[in-house]
């Protein structure tokens, strides 16, 4: 029972719940590859394990990086570090034995997915730090997290990344352009603390802006998808829809009122990501 609660607060710690939003897009390329040449079970299985290896070493990393400033901000107060559920000591075992798991899932699928994992691993590390110097952090934290497709692309077909790019493309704006909106609620503490944020240097109303403008860069990329793999009509018909929740997302959080960004960031956000492989999906059976 221990075991379990103790499980239950890493994966808080690491928002396993967020998992949602970009484990769709990495089987959605599994699904594009799937398309084009037939793919093993084993395959497929270290494919999942390394993308869940990877995310928690990240978050993890993340964690450990901002303790200190997530003790001083009311909203991130309540994280298991600074409130003492996790030790950094453990927190940072956690995240080595992720890594760990993430190299050798790696090397479980070729000699040139382990060595592309250690600069992988460096990359999405390094956005924890970001913040702290540019304001373009976002689209660090955006790129670190579109990797996924292109990676799967690599380790399934061990060629190098071409109309699949599209797919990252298409995650990586979507990532940014919440996480600008999510940025949103700590203007204040951001600006006192001298980290950097699109909304702290243009402005929660322009930073809502460049949000909208991420994501319609989002569904573009999605839309570009038909034309570079079989995929059936119906394809369209979701990217229409995912447009749509993206415009509701935009409409639920306005500079004024940030009290339903909970709602759009994770309620709308999961149905999107979601609705992106069932189209994938059902684009490619039919």
């Amino acid at each position: 029972m221990k075991i379990f609660s103790q499980a239950v607060v890493y994966s808080r710690m690491i928002k396993f719940s967020h998992t949602i939003f970009a484990l769709p897009f990495a089987l959605s390329a599994v699904v594009l590859v799937q398309s084009t040449r037939p793919l093993a079970f084993k395959t497929v299985f270290w494919i999942v394990i390394a993308m869940a290896a990877a995310r928690s070493a990240a978050m993890g990393f993340n964690r450990i990086a901002d303790a200190e400033l997530d003790a001083q901000n009311p909203r991130t107060a309540i994280r298991e570090i600074p409130r003492g559920a996790i030790s950094k000591r453990e927190a940072s075992f956690f995240t080595f034995f992720s890594s760990l798991v993430f190299i050798l899932a790696s090397g479980a699928l070729s000699r040139l997915c382990f060595w592309l994992a250690f600069p992988v691993l460096a990359f999405v590390f390094a956005y924890s730090y970001t913040k702290r110097f540019t304001w373009i952090a976002h689209l660090f934290l955006g790129a670190a997290i579109g990797l996924a497709p292109m990676a799967v692309w690599v380790a399934a077909t061990g060629a190098m990344p071409g109309a699949i790019s599209w797919l990252s493309l298409a995650l990586m704006t979507y990532i940014a352009g919440f996480d600008i909106l999510y940025a949103c609620q700590d203007v204040e503490f951001d600006h006192r603390q001298g980290l950097h944020s699109i909304p702290v240097y243009f402005g929660v109303k322009k930073a809502m802006i460049i949000s909208g403008l991420l994501h319609t860069a989002s569904v573009l990329s999605l839309a570009g998808l038909y034309w570079l793999f079989p995929l059936n009509r119906i394809y369209l018909i979701f990217v229409v829809v995912i447009g749509i929740l993206f415009v509701v997302e935009h409409r639920l959080v306005n500079p004024g009122d940030l009290s339903k960004i909970d709602i759009a960031f994770f309620n709308v956000n999961s149905v999107i990501s979601l609705l992106v492989l069932a189209a994938i999906f059902l684009g490619t059976i039919l």
